[in-house]
């Protein structure tokens, strides 16, 4: 008769004759090791309170700056720079980034005057007195939930995906979201920057080509895109956690009912009814005929559409061949 093996007791030293039981394998499912889990009130200390921290001393910083020189838009360039010092410092925890909006600044400058949009706000008695708490501060909020795909998976232990495992196809639906988003905002800026310049000192019309004949804004929708892109990169990671979900959210909120295409086109509308009539009549044939963020379904038929598509499906295919060929090698 064969004998128990032999064990290491649990609770000390000494010998312990346990039977062989078998075991059935669970589900797999993936897990990383980066603070405490996600959901409980440890997120409030280790990611939102630190995220608010950070940018709410660049919110002051730029208040200061803008304060100074009488510009507004110095909130602006917290855009581009906050976000990824915020993931960076996350990451590192060193440094933070200096570049990132370079060019956001040498635009400020070299531009001479502020943003033409907020222009009108600042004629109003008092207002730098009170736009660190209603313009500043109010931002920085934004920017800390709309960095929390960014910032927890630095922060936190023990991440879990949603379910055991994801599909490939999941992967590869980010990552071509992610480029449409990117390549149609890119194409927005540089075609809007030309067409400025071939109407310089004679602009009576609307930008309507390119992109700018699928919707009236863009830009702003190519910025959503990529946003909306990395919780389906997390979940295709195995690191998605449902409070994460808030930051393309609130950046949508943001850009459609915040500081995006409706504070935009109440700027431009004044401004034109003012300085430009013939440019805001242009401006209401535009409202007509073309959706302000989402395009409709007459889009289908429009090349730009398609163009955009199409660099999202060839960076979804870039990525996949990058990666087959870096496990290859």
């Amino acid at each position: 008769m064969a004998s128990a093996p032999v064990t290491t007791a649990p609770y000390g030293p000494g010998p312990s004759y346990a039977p062989i039981t078998p075991t059935t394998p669970g589900p797999t499912r993936r897990h990383h090791s980066v603070g405490t889990a996600p959901l409980d009130v440890g997120i409030l200390r280790n990611t939102i309170i630190p995220s608010l921290k950070l940018h709410s001393g660049l919110a002051v910083f730029a208040y200061a700056a803008g304060r100074a020189t009488n510009r507004l838009e110095t909130k602006d360039w917290l855009w581009p720079t906050g976000q990824v010092a915020n993931a960076w410092w996350s990451a590192v925890g060193r440094h933070l980034v200096r570049g990132a909006s370079l060019s956001t600044v040498w635009q400020t400058m070299n531009r001479g005057r502020d943003e033409p949009r907020y222009e009108a706000v600042k004629k109003d008695s008092g207002f730098w007195n009170k736009a660190l708490f209603t313009v500043y501060l109010p931002e920085a909020l934004f920017q800390a939930v709309i960095s929390l795909p960014f910032t927890i998976p630095f922060r936190h232990q023990a991440i879990g995906s949603l379910v055991a495992s994801s599909p490939e196809w999941v992967n590869a639906a980010a990552v071509g979201l992610f480029s449409a988003g990117f390549a149609l905002e890119v194409l927005a800026d540089w075609q809007l920057d030309q067409f400025k310049r071939e109407n310089a000192g004679a602009e009576s019309r609307m930008c309507r080509d390119g992109v700018w004949s699928l919707v009236r804004h863009p830009n702003y929708l190519g910025d959503a895109l990529v946003h909306f892109s990395f919780p389906l990169l997390l979940y295709a990671a195995g690191m998605l956690s449902p409070i994460e979900l808030l930051g393309p959210v609130a950046n949508y909120v943001f850009l459609r009912y915040v500081g995006g295409d409706r504070e935009n086109e109440e700027s431009q509308e004044a401004r034109y009814l003012r300085d430009n009539p013939e440019k805001k009549v242009d401006l209401d044939r535009y409202r007509q005929t073309k959706n302000s963020f989402w395009p409709d379904v007459r889009q289908i038929t429009n090349k730009w559409a398609w163009i955009v598509v199409g660099c999202g499906l060839a960076g979804a295919a870039l990525e996949k061949a990058t990666r087959l060929a870096a496990a290859q090698s």
